[in-house]
């Protein structure tokens, strides 16, 4: 069965992982206990706090903002500014951390008044600040747009009721919209805090040194400069360890940490808002607009600002180019591939358990197998496959193959949720028709599944291979000079202080991954009834 060999693909990439971090352990269990010292447990203080902090900065402003949008349905502009919160979820990680050093940093577009405020020379933003303003940037539009379907789903009959008993905007606020918000905050605050504290490209880029250093970061810099495996393998358990224990806590505490929106109910009449409420809210929507356009509109400006010609021109810059086009185009078929074998397999054995009782472990590890590779990091896969393929030969000639296989599995959740849903509609539609008709295998798949299937998987296509093409953990570990992509070509230049060319290699990630993202969202939309 298909399924199984999808499920078996992500065991034995998930496995190995922790193979050869139990064999490196084991091998070395004197130097991999001697690695738990004050400087492993800094650096994990230093992830949690980093998270917290940025969680905090994040989902607090994200309430305000939320309801702010959701005061004032009908402003010029306000479906434009949805949109560009949108755009933080298909940029590169890398790409926005250089559209904040371009905006914040020592040579900044604001490192003049910056410097003028602060009485003396601007240092630039590196180290935690750096960190947080990179997470909030992320992460604020993201918890603005759950928050405001949260409000969504506010039944019209409430606030036509509070409009009748003369409601006032604070009644409103604790009676009407902070249940709702309450109930989602759960769920987006831990979904902000697993994307902080699993953060490695922000970390690397602007942690500025080993005080302001997270896990992750520790696990690639003590393999790719310290050549030190034993404290890779004690700073990868402790990893796992983290994030286990926090999905755990989020579970026990019902947050939905999948990132899953409400669905909006019927428009509604809204409790009219006093002039300074309006000022006030207006104020806020400007200066979340400025704050989240800031670091966009820097990487274009640097961007434009480089020599594109020159770098077009370049054989290593066209190499990597290639390279990742062609890494992330075999990750997203891999990607769609094995998303197809696991949601047809669940499918055929609900069929089978219809009536019959509770699902079998199989049926189980179909619907939730791929979910699980959420729980660990791409680092902690690399980290685990590296020190177990570094006795086999040479590492760094494998890095086509991790990069492919790591990146494709982790797509899968996302491309699931893409396909799953089409495929069982039509096979709810479908099923008992082709049973009589016998029509099964390969014509099934031409003649009834692919009609219905070719826009979810053109959509699943799409955003696998934008976060394959953007992604710089599983490179890090493995890329080298005969294996670059534009990520990895692009931290190279910013470690070489080329800054120009790190820009104008932005510039063009940034564009190619936005262009593959809008795609995704347009052939999703229509995919929708």
């Amino acid at each position: 069965m298909a399924g199984v060999v999808a499920l078996a693909a992500i065991a034995v990439l998930i496995g190995g992982a922790f193979a050869g971090l139990v064999l490196e352990g084991v091998e070395d269990l004197s130097g991999a206990i001697a690695a738990f010292d004050g400087y492993l447990f800094r650096v994990a203080r230093f992830t949690v706090w980093q998270a917290m902090l940025s969680t905090l900065l994040s989902v607090v402003p994200a309430i305000f903002v939320a309801r702010a949008l959701s005061r004032h349905p009908a402003f010029p502009g306000r479906g434009l500014i949805l949109r560009l919160f949108a755009v933080p979820l298909a940029l590169p990680a890398i790409v926005a951390a250089l559209g904040v050093l371009a905006l914040y940093g020592r040579a900044g577009y604001f490192a003049g008044p910056l410097a003028r405020i602060s009485g003396g020379d601007w240092p630039g933003i590196y180290g935690l600040s750096g960190i947080l303003v990179a997470h909030v940037f992320f992460n604020l539009p993201l918890a603005t747009r759950l928050f405001l379907e949260a409000l969504n789903t506010v039944p019209a009959d409430q606030w036509r009721l509070a409009s009748q008993l003369g409601m006032g905007a604070r009644a409103g606020f604790r009676l009407i919209e902070w249940p709702a918000l309450r109930a989602s905050l759960p769920g987006v605050a831990g979904l902000v805090f697993m994307l902080c504290i699993t953060s490695f490209t922000i970390v690397l880029t602007l942690g500025g040194g080993p005080r302001a250093s997270t896990l992750e970061v520790a696990i690639y810099q003590s393999l790719r400069f310290d050549f030190d495996p034993a404290r890779a393998v004690a700073l990868t358990a402790l990893q796992i360890l983290l994030t286990m224990a926090v999905v755990v806590a989020l579970a026990r505490l019902g947050a939905n940490v999948t990132g899953d929106a409400n669905l909006s109910v019927a428009s509604r009449r809204y409790i009219p808002a006093s002039r300074g409420e309006t000022a006030f809210d207006v104020a806020l929507i400007a200066i979340t607009l400025a704050f989240v356009a800031g670091p966009m509109l820097a990487t274009v400006l640097s961007g434009l600002e480089a020599d594109l010609a020159r770098l077009a021109g370049e054989t290593t810059v066209r190499r990597a180019a290639a390279t990742s086009l062609i890494l992330a185009c075999l990750s997203a078929l891999l990607c769609v591939v094995l998303t197809v074998a696991l949601t047809m397999a669940r499918r055929a054995l609900a069929l089978e358990r219809a009536g019959k009782g509770a699902r079998s472990l199989l049926e189980r590890a179909t619907d939730t197998g791929a979910g699980f590779v959420l729980v660990v990091p791409p680092i902690v896969i690399g980290a685990g496959w590296f020190v177990l393929l570094r006795h086999a030969g040479d590492v760094f000639a494998l890095a086509p193959v991790m990069v492919v296989t790591v990146n494709a599995v982790m797509a899968m959740p996302f491309a699931l949720r893409a396909i799953r849903p089409a495929h069982d509609a039509a096979s709810e539609r479908h099923e008992r028709l082709c049973a009589q008709l016998g029509i099964r295998g390969w014509n099934r798949l031409r003649l009834i599944e692919w009609p219905v299937l070719r826009r979810p998987l053109s959509t699943a296509f799409a955003f696998a291979m934008a976060l394959s093409l953007g992604d710089l953990g599983v490179i890090a570990l493995f890329g080298s000079d005969q294996v670059q992509t534009l990520p990895y070509l692009l931290l190279a230049r910013m470690g070489s202080y080329r800054t120009a060319d790190a820009a104008g290699l932005a510039l063009l990630l940034g564009l190619i991954c936005l262009a593959l993202m809008a795609l995704a969202d347009r052939l999703g939309k229509e995919t929708r009834p």
